[in-house]
């Protein structure tokens, strides 16, 4: 289980609403994990701090 793993079920079940959920840098090694739960990250800017997750 990776320390996404309870964003990822949240994005499940909730949908990729606004959430308030910090991320650092190892997010970009985690993201391709997404997929398993119907998702993909579509954009990610650390700078304005957020990412926008796709349906798949």
């Amino acid at each position: 289980m990776s320390k996404y793993e309870p964003l990822w079920k949240y994005i499940k079940t909730k949908g990729a609403s606004l959430i308030g959920f910090s991320i650092d840098h190892s997010f970009l090694t985690y993201k391709k994990e997404l997929l398993d739960f119907g998702y993909k990250v579509g954009k990610i800017s650390m700078k304005k701090k957020f990412v926008m997750f796709e349906k798949v």
